[in-house]
């Protein structure tokens, strides 16, 4: 069944401003940290966590595992995160930011902030704030209601064996 025209109107705008947004944030980012956006995106979660297993990272940022691997080699070889294999699981490798990491976030975000809070809440009244959160929530709930991809890629592999 095809999409009505305020939906697929809906889907386009959605995904217009994501990407002009997204566009804006890898210019500053890049400019101010020489990170990228996805880069930014593990730091921050690491800056949060402190420590956190390969497949937390890769569920958390929506990222293939194999794509995580090159990002956090480039993050440890600019000394931003260390990795070491788990005491706990022989198949799980830890990320842990390092001081330079949590420099380099605190380094970018303000002007991080700076641009969401002129490009996205600018726009919006506290009540399309709210609104737009949970509607937001509601709809990243809804896709995160299916199971992790790393954790449908290791039975699909289980189950071929």
């Amino acid at each position: 069944m095809p999409l009505a025209p305020h939906q697929l109107g809906t889907y386009f705008a959605l995904t217009e401003a994501v990407s002009l947004l997204q566009h804006a944030v890898e210019q500053q980012l890049r400019a101010e940290g020489d990170l990228s956006l996805i880069q930014f995106g593990l730091l921050a979660r690491l800056s949060e966590a402190h420590r956190l297993t390969m497949t937390e990272l890769a569920d958390g940022v929506v990222y293939s595992r194999s794509g995580l691997t090159y990002q956090a080699g480039l993050l440890e070889k600019a000394g931003l995160v260390t990795r070491e294999p788990s005491p706990d699981d022989e198949r799980a490798t830890l990320v842990t930011i390092t001081p330079a990491g949590l420099e380099r976030v605190q380094r970018v975000l303000p002007g991080h902030v700076e641009i969401v809070e002129r490009m996205l809440f600018s726009q919006l009244t506290e009540e399309d704030t709210a609104a737009l959160g949970g509607i937001m929530t509601r709809v990243r709930d809804h896709m995160r209601s299916a199971p992790p991809r790393s954790s449908i890629r290791k039975r699909k592999a289980r189950d071929s064996r």
